[in-house]
């Protein structure tokens, strides 16, 4: 057995082993992968094999289109039959709401190349005439995908891993990690069978390995805890029956006719397909539990829990309803199995965070589907430094320090419940609500806002009326425009028009100081570093010179400052800085680096009364000047007192109009806010969400971190020269220019719908011909109608051309318009007072 290797695996079941076949497809020559049984003992054997393409996600898609077409090639390379029946998906609606989140998605699926097509219920029953359509409004259809079998996918991967020169070894479990600096240090023990258990021997080796990735499925918790790192991995139970033979379906195949598809009857939460001339009813009920929260016991292995049938009563009955013909089948096998969950349901890939060199692939819950992609993307970061798409949505980083066993266990089951719920756009799960909160959250509730979640935060979305009752926000969500809608204009244009308050305390905050820290954030940064006493936008880029964190920073002395970054990316930002940090240190000289995020609230207050009402609360010898131009110019920041509270102002405004972000210690936040509200009240302030400040910063084409910027476009196909000082040298710099423009970031007019706006998920088309995505939609009341931002090829990245958007299974006319339509000079933020 070897003792040193390039990259560890840790983990035999689809995952590990689609990782470790292509680590050495990008040409890593020493690769080896553990299993502590044997191959497929986990989720992997008694996973139901379905290859859902249909996916919301940008990113998690294109692991599923890579999986799908990865594994129709596996038998070439490898002579072994992966299994891989090509029947097609079909996803069927009850609702018209169902259908419009299969038109969206179908838009999303051509930004990615995805074949579907839309489905009447007429065509279906023609087609497969088995299937109950009477109380269907249509389907979308993938012809592409199908399912497999989860055992002969993995040993083709495992063989074909093999053959490129992996080492696998089975029975042994790793007990340890040690880093030492250049190399981690496992400790392995062998394992044997006892009394049909499986259990520790005396043996034990240590393995040095340059890098490790972990994908141990159920046991990600165990993981963790070897690791001194939290995974909100934990696993849900998930059942699916197998029934005996359906006569009816068994003529028809004997008929000479094909297959039945993967029929998903999302409105019932299951799934059915074919089996052996049976039928497999797959569900996603409601209060199904998590188990195994603080590790999978030793006597469990390939096992199962009891059956709940009561649990999934409500599903069975529906499949015989949409099946008629299998009211009669009895029931032939059924399982009960753990499948790993995160509370978002994308699994956990990339650096683990405060760790060298250690890899995370967990908390899988479509993990057949993912397996392919996972092991494609994984090994491209690891070998070539970056994926080829943007994998910060599924970063393990994006769940803080904050994030407990308690959390993960909930939300994982929330998530699993809502796998086949409708995916509205402005959907807000209510689990663990009420966590993370600003001292201002009751107050604001009171004044009806409605939260959204991000990073564990709740923050208001939008402010509807006082009375509302709990439900009043999930009752008027859509795929078009919501409840909501009405309100996030009315908070718009009281920006536009006067003056709003938006609570931005979630925003992410990092001190940076030290005789270092300047020389640092030069390199790390390619913007020029502002002034004391002023600040700066720049970006932070990866080493393919694409964007990896949006900053605002603002210079407090010669070697301190305050780097401000989004709310959602708090332990991504943070990790990614100081690894970086430590890197550089000898170099640069000693840096220190201070996450500050819960130590600042922050209220942003904007629009053409905004100097109004600071003016009435400030103190300051002389107030009526002291937000002045000459005393406190745009893009600066000053400490100023507002009552007895202290606080770092900041000129910016997100919305792009006269304002001020308001950083203040987070103790004396509610005496600023009532503050502000008291002082607000003659001039008709407004309390503003987060869905109408979005809206706005389309308006002045801001772009956003996680939409417009991300690490699959550089800062120049991002449009941002201004932001980008080409006379230093900076991280990444080589390779964006290196790079070029490929497509280029653009702001567009849209002539939509009048019931709905673009979500930011949109194709975009020149006639017939795809030419790019939105990455961001909404509405904008300057304009009157819809706006959007998002990619289009170069050469049609000018203002005047005329597009069309794909919504709801049609082009809608669109128009590239000039950077920050509204205002373009800028000359409502520089306004005197």
């Amino acid at each position: 057995m070897k003792t040193h290797v390039k990259a560890l695996v840790v983990g035999g079941g689809a995952v590990g082993a689609g990782i470790a076949y292509h680590l050495a497809k990008y040409g890593w020559k020493d690769v080896m992968l553990l299993e502590r049984d044997e191959l497929t003992s986990g989720s992997t054997w008694h996973a139901a094999g379905l290859l859902p393409l249909f996916n919301m996600g940008y990113a998690t898609t294109h692991l599923h289109d890579y999986s799908v077409d990865f594994y129709k090639s596996l038998e070439a390379e490898t002579g072994l039959n992966a299994g891989f029946s090509v029947v097609g998906n079909l996803r069927m609606a009850q609702t018209k709401d169902r259908m419009d989140e299969y038109m969206l998605y179908g838009s999303t699926a051509e930004t990615v190349g995805i074949e579907y097509h839309h489905m009447t219920p007429a065509q279906i029953k023609e087609r497969w005439p088995l299937i109950n359509t009477s109380d269907l409004e249509g389907a979308i259809y993938h012809p592409g995908d199908g399912y497999i079998n989860p055992a002969d996918v993995t040993m083709a991967m495992a063989k074909g891993a093999r053959q490129r020169g992996v080492t696998i070894e089975r029975k042994w479990q790793v007990d340890g990690y040690e880093w030492t600096g250049s190399e981690w240090k496992v400790t392995c023990t062998k394992m044997v069978e006892k009394g049909g258990n499986l259990v520790p021997s005396e043996e034990q080796t240590v393995i040095t390995a340059e890098h490790v990735v972990t994908a141990t499925g159920n046991h990600a918790q165990r993981t963790a805890q070897m690791l001194g790192i939290k995974i909100p991995a934990i696993p849900v139970e998930h059942q699916f029956i197998v029934t005996d033979a359906d006569p009816a379906l068994v003529k028809w195949r004997a008929d000479g006719n094909p297959e039945h598809p993967v029929i998903r009857d999302a409105d019932a939460q299951s799934y059915v397909r074919e089996e052996r001339g049976g039928w497999i009813l797959g569900v996603y009920e409601k209060n199904a539990p998590a188990r195994f929260e603080y590790g999978v016991p030793d006597s469990f292995r390939a096992d199962l829990f009891p059956l709940d049938l009561e649990r999934i009563e409500e599903q069975y009955m529906a499949m015989i309803h949409r099946m008629p013909s299998c009211e009669e089948s009895g029931l032939k096998d059924d399982f009960n199995g753990p499948i790993c969950y995160t509370p978002d349901g994308n699994p956990l890939v990339g650096p683990a965070p405060g760790l060298r060199n250690m890899w995370l692939a967990e908390g899988f819950s479509f993990g057949i589907t993912a397996a392919g992609g996972v092991g494609n993307y994984l090994a491209q970061m690891m070998v070539e430094g970056e994926a080829e798409i943007d994998m910060a949505s599924l970063d393990p980083k994006r769940y803080g320090s904050w994030m407990t066993t308690e959390y993960g266990a909930r939300k994982n089951e929330e998530c699993y419940d809502h796998v086949y719920i409708l995916h509205h756009p402005d959907e807000e799960r209510p689990a663990c609500a009420g966590l993370r909160t600003s001292p201002a959250y009751d107050r604001q509730k009171a004044a009806g806002a409605q939260f959204g979640r991000v990073n564990g935060w709740d923050r208001p979305n939008y402010f509807g009326p006082k009375d509302a009752d709990e439900n009043f926000d999930h009752d008027g969500r859509s795929f078009r425009r919501g409840t909501w809608w009405p309100y996030a204009v009315e908070e718009a244009k009281a920006i536009r028009e006067g003056v709003g308050l938006v609570d931005a305390t979630a925003f992410t905050k990092h001190v940076v100081k030290g005789p270092g820290a300047t020389q640092f954030l030069d390199w790390f940064t390619c913007n020029k570093l502002p002034k004391i006493g002023r600040i700066n936008l720049t970006y932070a880029l990866t080493s393919h010179g694409t964007t990896r964190t949006e900053y605002t920073i603002v210079r407090n002395g010669e070697n301190e400052y305050y780097l401000v970054s989004a709310g959602a990316w708090t332990a991504y930002d943070a990790d990614y800085l100081r690894k970086a940090a430590e890197d550089k240190m000898e170099e640069f000289g000693y840096i220190e680096i201070q996450d500050v995020t819960t130590q600042w609230g922050v209220f942003a207050i904007a629009g053409p009364k905004s100097r109004e009402v600071l003016n009435k609360i400030i103190k300051d010898a002389d107030p009526e000047t002291a937000l002045s131009n000459k005393r406190f110019p745009w893009l600066s920041a000053k400490q100023i007192e507002l009552g007895m509270c202290p606080v770092n102002a900041i000129r910016v405004a997100y919305t792009g109009e006269l304002g001020w972000e308001l950083h203040h210690p987070i103790e004396m936040q509610n005496y600023l806010y009532d503050l502000l509200m008291e002082a607000g009240a003659d001039v008709g302030m407004k309390l503003v969400g987060g869905r109408a400040q979005n809206w706005l910063r389309q308006e002045k084409s801001y772009r956003a971190f996680g939409t417009e910027l991300g690490r699959d476009a550089t800062p120049q196909e991002a449009d941002l020269p201004r932001f980008i000082d080409l006379e230093k040298d900076f991280h990444g710099k080589e390779a964006m220019l290196k790079t070029g423009v490929r497509s280029k970031c653009v702001t567009l007019l849209i002539d939509g719908p009048d019931d709905a706006d673009p979500w930011g998920r949109e194709a975009l088309y020149d006639g017939d011909t795809k030419v790019g995505r939105l990455t961001s939609g909404g509405y904008s009341v300057a304009f009157g109608k819809s706006i959007g931002m998002g990619y289009v090829t170069p050469e049609l990245a000018n203002v005047g051309q005329k597009l069309k958007v794909k919504m709801f299974a049609q082009l809608w006319d669109a128009e590239i318009v000039e950077d920050s339509p509204y205002d373009p000079t800028n000359a409502t933020i520089r306004v005197n007072g």
